[in-house]
């Protein structure tokens, strides 16, 4: 039977607090990366959530880190290459933004690793091809060695929203820029990168204009899922606007907000832990990346008042 999410919040997340038996249902979710989790999610649970100092999530995420100032290891699950990758680097910018964490010291090499992999303009791509030698999920092939807005402006984004400055970091803003002037016309992921990039950018009559056509880019998105009751793979609203304060916000209509708000607090398993709707390469990354959701979830509630 097909779920219906016109339910008030209190009664879905009452029905899913039943559903987990006796625990609440942040303690069923904390229990859930305590038992399955990766370290650098159960860190960040612990900032969140207990007040934990974020040095331990940003010490998790230097696990992850290459001799060459990159970052690697499958940081980014759906891949178990340990060379270094552009996902890994903005998977482990995400570590510092979600915990609040000062500037490491692995913040500039990162992004001299950047350099070193970009084009002359500053594009980087998501990967490369040294991704065939491991297990990896089947839609990581080569498209993810094309330089493009995704990851380059997400990862340009994050760094401006941390405060890091670099002359790579110029040079990708500046190509940014350029490619978004031209039109956008790329899919969810692109966009949802782009956001952060616009949010963040510190040119905002630019950024401005930019943000004026964002609108009109949503209707026209691959992979964007904006019905709740969608079962099939997509981003939603709560992606480009995971907190009430987002500057995306006014884009999404209450109604839509609070269908995916009641869909995301269905969605909690009996084992406490959010799923996933597509295939990693194996039981571990699939493990790993019910984590990440996991707390992107309770993260998501939490700012809306859900919790």
């Amino acid at each position: 039977m097909a779920p219906i999410f016109t339910d008030c919040s209190a009664a879905v997340l009452s029905v899913g607090a039943a559903r987990l038996g006796h625990m609440t249902f942040v303690d069923s979710a904390r229990a859930f990366l305590d038992r399955e989790g990766r370290l650098v999610e159960r860190r960040l649970a612990a900032v969140l959530f207990d007040g934990e100092d974020p040095a331990g999530a940003v010490a998790a995420a230097g696990a992850y880190r290459n001799a060459d100032g990159g970052f690697g290891h499958g940081f980014e699950p759906d891949k178990r290459c340990p060379a270094s990758l552009p996902i890994d680097v903005e998977c482990a910018l995400d570590v510092l933004i979600v915990a609040d964490a000062p500037i490491p010291d692995w913040a500039a090499p990162a992004c001299d690793w950047l350099a070193s992999v970009a084009t002359a303009d500053g594009a980087v791509p998501l990967a490369f091809p040294v991704i065939e030698r491991y297990p990896r999920a089947d839609h990581w092939s080569d498209w993810t060695y094309v330089p493009g807005l995704n990851p380059t402006a997400g990862i340009a984004g994050r760094l401006h929203h941390l405060g890091v400055t670099h002359p790579w970091l110029d040079r990708a803003t500046d190509w940014t820029f350029s490619r978004l002037e031209a039109g956008f016309t790329e899919d969810a992921h692109s966009l949802s990168e782009v956001l952060l990039f616009l949010a963040s950018v510190p040119d905002r009559r630019r950024a401005d204009a930019l943000a004026a056509q964002v609108e009109g880019w949503l209707s026209k998105l691959q992979w964007f899922r904006a019905d709740p009751a969608d079962p099939g793979y997509g981003l939603t609203p709560l992606h480009f606007a995971p907190t009430p304060g987002s500057p995306w916000r006014p884009l999404f209509s209450d109604a839509a907000l609070d269908g995916h708000l009641d869909r995301l607090a269905h969605d909690q398993q009996p084992d406490g832990g959010w799923p996933i709707t597509w295939e990693p390469p194996g039981q571990a990354s699939t493990l790993e990346w019910r984590g990440i959701e996991t707390l992107r979830a309770l993260r998501v509630l939490r700012a809306y008042g859900r919790l």
